[in-house]
């Protein structure tokens, strides 16, 4: 589905709002073909130029990949500092990293770029070193030893990732043993996955109209209207054309998706381009589940819920087609008023329950601790309190079940 170019430009717009650039001047810019010096026609040079020197703009953001030959010539062209789409994007999310590994992945998206912006066209990059020491050759030039410098630590940032990662996947083990379900959010950037995941748990996670606004992933418990608990994960945001260097970085941020019994599509149903967003996201999603090692099973499409938010900006949930089916698969909600949230904890409740067994036991009146295993880690639909025995009917995860059964008595 094609984006409308002013949809394209107002993303842009709020890409660069989101790290607190002042717009003085936007426009749509045809191209009949791509300039490989300049991407623009000399006509658009000189339109955009006399915008520079009127409105005294000292960044220009192109949302296109630009060349590092076509960076440079547009800065020479109009005098001034020039980033384009995934420049930007980098810049969001070096502002936004907080763990640990969301910070390793960005400097090294960083530093992968700005290697490809090392051409020897760049002057003040072209002196020559002397070559001493352990550093550099006879004759090696500044470029080289930059690009060289780029590398080695590079080398050291995979290093580092390669640790965090590991200490993840030994925390992932340790909620892998916690008895409760992952419902995972997703969506494209924007759409209200934090306030909807603040409506959801009563956390304080970091909400603004921004693109980008949530970065690394957040988890929280909530109790679900069965009494069932569940911990809900928030990730970041999907974008259309995310840069080449951003893919591994934003990866790990979707691996809590891989584990998750549900995935909440959260999407911005007021938005003009809220459809070519939907599959922007799926298209994520199927990468994922694709190619030699996918990090999504093939069956994920079966636990997705449709999450239609901002219902609030048509008119309510009542307003919006298509939602609050028989079968759960798509439900309206408005985050922000809490319209909804009610038919959305009903349906992750029945999507939860449809995994679960249904198992009778009888326990030992005197066998208190079996007993209350069963009511931390399952639900406890019926009782009776037989004489010498508690005879319970609970619904568990098979793998809970095999737990229990497989433990002394």
């Amino acid at each position: 589905m094609q984006r409308a170019a002013e949809a394209r430009l107002a993303e842009a717009v709020g890409l660069a709002a989101s790290i607190g650039v002042t717009i003085v001047h936007q426009a749509v810019l045809p191209l009949r073909e791509r300039r490989p010096s300049t991407l623009l026609g000399s006509g658009q040079l000189d339109s955009v130029r006399q915008q520079i020197i009127e409105q005294r703009v000292g960044l220009v953001v192109v949302d296109a990949a630009l060349s590092p030959v076509q960076q440079r010539n547009l800065e020479r062209e109009w005098k001034c500092k020039v980033i384009d789409r995934t420049g930007l994007i980098l810049e969001i999310f070096g502002e936004r990293a907080r763990t640990k590994e969301g910070a390793l992945q960005v400097e090294l998206a960083h530093l992968d770029y700005q290697r490809t912006r090392l051409v020897r066209s760049w002057t003040h990059l072209e002196r020559q070193r002397g070559g001493f020491g352990f550093l550099g050759g006879p004759g090696e030039s500044q470029i080289e030893l930059d690009r060289r410098l780029i590398t080695d630590r590079m080398v050291k940032l995979k290093k580092e990732l390669d640790q965090v990662r590991r200490t993840r996947g030994l925390h992932r083990r340790d909620r892998e043993r916690v008895p409760y379900p992952v419902i995972a959010l997703v969506g494209y950037t924007n759409a209200g996955k934090s306030t909807l995941f603040n409506a959801l748990t009563g956390a304080g996670v970091y909400a603004q109209d921004q693109l980008f606004a949530t970065l690394d992933p957040t988890m929280r418990g909530i109790r679900l209207p069965s009494g069932r608990r569940a911990i809900l994960s928030d990730t970041v945001g999907f974008i259309s054309d995310l840069p080449t260097q951003l893919v591994e970085a934003f990866r790990a941020t979707l691996e809590e998706v891989a584990a998750a019994d549900v995935i909440l599509h959260v999407r911005d149903v007021s938005h003009p381009d809220t459809g070519a967003q939907r599959n922007d996201v799926l298209g994520v999603l199927r990468e994922l589940a694709s190619g030699p090692h996918p990090a999504l099973d093939e069956g994920w499409e079966s636990r997705v819920v449709e999450v239609l938010n901002k219902a609030d900006l048509l008119g309510g949930t009542g307003a919006v087609p298509g939602a609050n089916g028989a079968d759960g698969r798509v439900v309206a909600v408005s985050a922000l008023t809490g319209e909804g949230l009610d038919d959305l904890r009903a349906v992750l409740d029945a999507r939860l329950a449809a995994g679960l067994e249904v198992v009778d036991y009888a326990i030992p009146a005197a066998d208190g601790a079996r007993l209350a295993w069963l009511y931390r880690h399952g639900e406890v639909v019926a009782r009776d309190d037989a004489e010498g025995d508690v005879r319970v009917t609970v619904r568990l995860s098979p793998a809970d079940r095999a737990r229990f059964e497989q433990s002394p008595a």
